[in-house]
């Protein structure tokens, strides 16, 4: 019998599919299910996005492009690079991809050799894929953790602390998922005062929710001084424009695009010409759909934290951005005998028709900080409602 790699068999994943999948199967048999497990906005592409993909497949864009991407796509992200962070992109030093996750598994393989012991520093608690892929590649995974008394950022020091001689790459994220949380200018500027004392390190900066901001500030570890050549900035238009199926991403750096051009031409071949377009459209097009979506996400995550903070034994930080909530359920799970965050998961789902995720899907639960579960808030108003008032009902049912 032929066996499994151990590469395959070790392979981690994103649990929000996962779930998703248990939520869809309770659906099917029939159960009354609110979903607050996926990332992903609940809106329609704008209609001027629309029209730009279908214009074209009308006028038959439908081959192979360059791997790196359509030249006006290039062009586009680099212009908007400029804008929204302040810093001269060349379009040459900008390639698109199916999403934005590839570009961490390109990264990484562009960044460590398998085997040699290089070294990936990554947030915990953060988005698993991350993880997974720093394992897949062969290099050392080195956790910094989040924590919630500096609202879901790390302290600079740790990371100073954890750096050796193998660190060959730092993941940032902000604003970050699973928490929210938004690493400030002040810790920015501490962070890339400790990386220009350690020039091998790259910097993967995870800006896929750069425009979804309602606290404080996005700043780029890019547009600080002496950080641009050794940052990949890495984008797309999931979150901002709805076009989560569309799967496209970009990244901008000058001395890796080649390289990840070369990753692309062995795995993807391109991304879909009728996405890119599309994407065009929504860089270059009108943002009012984009700034409407932005701010009703902003009351969604009023409200829902609002209400988070009034279910016995939940408190919950107020998030700087994407569209995420975090709460802290230590309480909750004392509360209703569940002995951590995910059996309290799992009996909301089966008990209380109520989806969520627990802390361990985004890796090791940190010591001393509790127990968490996410809710992704894209959503609407009566199910932000309905879904914090089961949760509230389960926990006052079963008190222990």
């Amino acid at each position: 019998m032929a066996n499994v790699s151990q590469r395959a068999q070790g392979l981690g994943t994103e649990n929000a599919f996962i779930v998703l999948a248990e939520v869809n199967k309770l659906i099917r048999e029939g159960r009354d299910v609110i979903s607050f497990c996926i990332g992903q906005p609940d809106f329609h592409t704008p209609m001027n996005i629309q029209d730009a993909g279908v214009k074209a497949i009308r006028e038959g864009r439908h081959g192979y492009t360059p791997s790196a991407g359509i030249a006006e796509l290039r062009q586009a992200v680099a212009d908007d690079f400029m804008r929204t962070r302040g810093i001269k992109v060349d379009a040459d030093d900008v390639v698109v991809a199916a999403g934005a996750k590839p570009f961490i598994a390109y990264t990484i393989l562009s960044t460590t050799d398998y085997g040699a012991g290089d070294e990936v520093i990554y947030p915990v608690p953060g988005f698993p894929i991350y993880e997974s892929q720093i394992k897949a590649s062969g290099a050392v995974g080195v956790p910094i953790y989040l924590r919630e008394s500096r609202n879901f950022s790390f302290d600079p020091q740790e990371l100073a602390d954890k750096i050796t001689p193998k660190t060959k790459l730092l993941i940032l994220n902000s604003p970050q998922n699973p928490t929210g949380g938004i690493i400030s200018k002040k810790d920015m500027e501490a962070i890339a005062e400790i990386l220009r004392k350690h020039p091998q390190i790259w910097i993967f900066a995870d800006e896929i929710y750069g425009r979804l901001i309602y606290e404080g500030e996005f700043v780029s570890i890019a547009s600080l001084p002496g950080m641009q050549e050794r940052t990949i900035i890495s984008d797309g238009c999931s979150k901002t424009w709805a076009m989560t199926g569309w799967r496209l991403g970009f990244a901008a750096n000058k001395k890796l695009a080649p390289f990840f051009t070369t990753w692309i031409t062995n795995t993807e071949s391109c991304a879909s010409q009728i996405t890119q377009w599309a994407g065009v459209e929504a860089l270059n097009g009108p943002q009012d759909d984009a700034n409407r979506m932005r701010d009703i996400f902003h009351k969604r995550r009023d409200l829902i934290v609002g209400l988070l903070n009034h279910v016995p034994g939940v408190t919950c930080k107020n998030p700087g951005g994407a569209f995420y909530a975090w709460p802290n359920v230590t309480e909750a799970c004392k509360i209703t005998g569940c002995k951590d965050s995910e059996e309290f998961r799992k009996r909301l789902l089966n008990e209380a028709g109520l989806a969520v995720l627990a802390d361990i899907h985004f890796g090791p639960r940190v010591e001393g900080e509790g127990q968490h579960i996410r809710l992704s808030y894209a959503a609407s108003d009566d199910a932000i409602k309905q879904g914090v008032q089961r949760m509230t009902d389960f926990i006052n049912k079963n008190r222990v």
